[in-house]
């Protein structure tokens, strides 16, 4: 029983790491740790991962049936650019990278990444800087996200941050381009370890899948109401909040 309690409250912090920049993956596995599961918690984390792919599946499901139907090039273009960045850069990262304690040191520049955007939007300023370089840059930033405590969506968030774009669009675009690179690590799993996954899981699966589909449609909502130099330092503080739990933990 305890262990379906444990492997619950992982599952919740997936729903909400993911979207946040604080390294779901990281928090997460350091969590499973803390708890003392018995599955590999890197492993796990990623497991959870799945029902993040779901939630930003269907939440989105109006813009990736433009993207099947290949109505949307303009965004085709964007996801097909980011994730060919993406995709092998974070695989090479992920034979190099060690599990080394570096997650802190690296949120924590995530966090100084945001600041800057704070600053940035608040000043309204805007960088001469094509979207094809931003979308590039983007693809860059989330193959980076493979290095672990790297935030995805706070690194993203910056990149795409550097254009005139509006807020709820900035975090749709991220969250988005995270889907091929959910569905890589998903893939991997199935591929290679299925058999490593009880059933007991699946209660913890879907509680990532919930509670990421509130958490993207309140951060959506969020965005949209405040000014977004306010949101992106909200963002970094969430950071630093998560490079001080990896330093405590």
């Amino acid at each position: 029983m305890q262990e379906t309690i444990n492997y619950l409250i992982l599952g919740l912090m997936q729903g909400v790491l993911e979207w946040v920049p604080i390294s779901s993956e990281g928090m997460v596995a350091l969590a499973a740790r803390y708890l003392g599961t018995a599955q590999n918690p890197v492993e796990l984390a990623l497991f959870l991962h799945t029902g993040t792919l779901l939630a930003a599946l269907i939440y989105y499901r109006r813009d990736w049936a433009r993207v099947l139907m290949l109505k949307d090039r303009r965004l085709i273009k964007f996801l097909a650019i980011t994730a060919a960045v993406s995709l092998p850069l974070g695989f090479v990262i992920v034979q190099m990278a060690s599990q080394a304690a570096m997650g802190a040191g690296l949120l924590a520049l995530t966090g100084f990444g945001l600041l800057f955007t704070a600053r940035f939007q608040e000043k309204k300023a805007r960088l001469k800087i094509s979207e094809n370089k931003i979308t590039i840059l983007a693809g860059l930033m989330q193959g980076l996200a493979a290095i672990p405590g790297f935030s995805r969506s706070g690194s993203t968030i910056f990149a795409l941050s550097l254009k005139d774009l509006p807020p709820a669009k900035i975090l749709r675009l991220s969250y988005l381009m995270s889907v091929p690179a959910l569905a890589a690590s998903t893939a991997y799993l199935a591929v290679f370890k299925a058999e490593d996954f009880s059933l007991a899981l699946w209660p913890a699966l879907a509680a990532s899948f919930v509670v990421g589909w509130l958490t993207l449609d309140f951060l959506t909502k969020f965005a949209a109401k405040i000014n977004f130099a306010k949101f992106a330092l909200f963002f970094a503080l969430l950071c630093f909040a998560g490079a001080a739990l990896e330093i405590l933990i």
